[in-house]
């Protein structure tokens, strides 16, 4: 089936709840790249099961959007079915000290609920824009703990048929920014196991997180950490010693307060990032003999 027969037959199956040649890359912390082809929003398990038939309908490609900060849409943009996750995924339900939230949940706001509710545990998770959903597919973390810490139990949707449901946390395989969740994987919920704590105490470490974060990261347009750490070094290290601190290709450029960090002009090109990506590693390479991988997922780009 042609890419646009696809499309097609996936509209007809979500009917009004899709959009056509919607912009998405304004949906990612970039602000910048281009549309997708078909979009629709997912509040609940059963909207996602609608999305499921949808994608299976015309076998369209899909892409399931959180927050946007770990994510570059090209300038092109996507060919297919892009998904964002609606409010209604954006719940916190704290039983003792078992915490269950939905996949659309920002992870500032479940640092905060959960120290404010005396758990220790997530405060890491102030200092990551992200989503739930997006913290258990990348296994999301920072200042020494991960999402592998404490996540026990998860559930997914399967967007093209594969088994589903609930799952323990070893069903992720956990490594350093990765798991076994794949692009047509949609989070649900995850479920996290936490430790009572003190109030006091968390925010205390909540602030200083938020103090480290502003003076050593930029704010801006951008995704966050580009590339994973070489084992026993620091990216942002690395790129920084190989000169490449405010070096520009068009739109975007390497920030001089954090190396591992690319910005992207307001109004720039998606495509302009992916290029200094690119050069980043081509030179870091040359330079200082360390081969660099993204973490950013990226989407629409021929490879």
């Amino acid at each position: 089936m042609a890419a646009t027969d696809a499309v097609q037959a996936a509209a007809e199956v979500l009917g009004a709840r899709a959009r056509a040649d919607e912009p998405i890359g304004a949906l990612t912390t970039y602000r910048v790249g281009g549309r997708a082809a078909l979009f629709t929003v997912a509040d609940s398990e059963d909207d996602l099961r609608v999305v499921a038939s949808a994608v299976q309908a015309g076998d369209v490609p899909v892409l399931v959007i959180g927050r946007g900060s770990n994510l570059l849409v090209a300038d092109g943009g996507f060919p297919g079915l892009a998904v964002a996750m609606g409010e209604g995924l954006g719940f916190i339900d704290v039983r003792g000290t078992t915490v269950r939230a939905g996949a659309a949940t920002s992870l500032p706001v479940l640092a905060r609920r959960t120290a404010g509710a005396g758990l220790t545990g997530l405060e890491w998770a102030v200092g990551v824009p992200g989503s739930v959903g997006g913290a258990v597919r990348m296994n999301a973390g920072g200042h020494g703990a991960d999402t592998a810490a404490t996540l026990i139990r998860f559930s997914f949707v399967d967007l093209k048929g594969g088994p589903d449901g609930e799952f323990g946390a070893e069903r992720l395989d956990f490594a350093y920014r990765r798991s076994t969740v794949e692009p047509h994987h949609a989070v649900v919920w995850a479920e996290h196991q936490l430790r009572r704590g003190d109030v006091a105490e968390s925010e205390a470490e909540i602030a200083e997180i938020v103090r480290w974060r502003r003076q050593n990261q930029p704010g801006g347009q951008n995704a966050g950490s580009v590339f994973t750490n070489p084992p026993g070094d620091s990216a942002g290290r690395v790129i920084d010693a190989a000169g490449l601190k405010g070096l520009r290709i068009g739109t975007a450029h390497v920030s001089e307060k954090h190396a591992n960090f690319i910005q992207a002009d307001d109004g720039g090109s998606a495509d302009d990032v992916r290029a200094l990506m690119d050069e980043v590693v081509r030179l870091v390479e040359d330079r200082m003999g360390i081969t660099l991988h993204p973490e950013v997922r990226m989407v629409g780009f021929s490879e």
